[in-house]
């Protein structure tokens, strides 16, 4: 797709200058920003008390320690730039999985005019990369469970949102295959495992809802600021989602040991 001069790239990505940590400001209203880790005193899965094993796992999480959260969703708002970013609509958590099958987790950002992917290292709070994606480029959102080649050792449970910006560009086989690509004109996201520990962490990792506001904000977006000769609106599909991964065993071992998640690994010496 031919961009002009002034026209906006279809997805941004900028590396935190120096990994400096941020200052936080007052954030400005969002959903499910506020007090997102009260309460977790007693671990609680869908209403019934979690088992000690399974508590002490999910403690490991740093995301849900005291105020980790609420810090976290500080800093990556204080990171959005009003004027050129727009307004904040509502502050996900989520985990971002990569065309190799790859899980990592992310904090993301609805505005009225970009969606906004952060990487967060909640042990050190700093925000280490940001992807902005403009909404007027979203043309896609397809929602359902994954799948694999047919021949593939991988497997995913689970559903999982895949958004399109771009969909006259095909990755290239190069691109396909480079584990550290960046350069895919899509995103897909699926929902970070302690989403059912409250109410206000399923709220910021619901999935559905996540789909819902993102195709809302960016059919508005479509219609206020059109992008010229680009067909204008957003496609909502309900089906599979296709990861061309064979083998993974960065994925494998990567995933099973949610090395893509802040946590603590234990004492490594004596």
């Amino acid at each position: 797709m031919a961009e002009s001069e002034n026209e906006p790239a279809a997805a941004e990505l900028v590396l935190s200058p120096s990994n400096a940590p941020v200052k936080s400001q007052t954030p400005g209203p969002a959903q499910g920003s506020e007090g997102a880790t009260a309460g977790l005193t007693e671990l609680v899965v869908a209403g019934a008390p979690v088992g000690p094993v399974d508590q002490f796992k999910l403690r490991k999480f740093f995301v849900l320690r005291p105020g980790t959260l609420d810090q976290g969703i500080k800093d990556v708002e204080a990171l959005v730039d009003r004027d050129a970013d727009g307004t904040i609509l509502s502050v996900w958590l989520m985990a971002e999985v990569d065309h190799w099958n790859n899980e990592k987790e992310r904090l993301a950002i609805i505005t009225d005019k970009l969606l906004m992917i952060f990487k967060y290292d909640f042990v050190m709070f700093i925000c280490e990369q940001i992807q902005k994606i403009p909404l007027n480029f979203v043309d896609r959102i397809t929602y359902g469970t994954f799948t694999f080649p047919r021949h593939s050792l991988l497997q995913r449970e689970g559903e999982g949102l895949r958004v399109f910006w771009d969909r006259l560009r095909e990755p290239s086989f190069t691109t396909r295959w480079n584990p550290f690509t960046n350069d895919l004109p899509y995103v897909t996201l699926t929902s970070h495992p302690v989403r059912n520990i409250s109410e206000p962490l399923k709220m910021l990792c619901n999935i559905e809802n996540f789909r819902d506001q993102l195709r809302d904000a960016a059919q508005k977006a479509h219609t206020l600021n059109p992008i010229p000769g680009k067909a204008n609106g957003v496609l909502v599909l309900n089906q599979s989602i296709l990861i061309e991964a064979y083998v993974g065993l960065m994925s494998f071992l990567g995933n099973g040991n949610k090395l893509g998640y802040c946590m603590a690994r234990g004492k490594l010496g004596i």
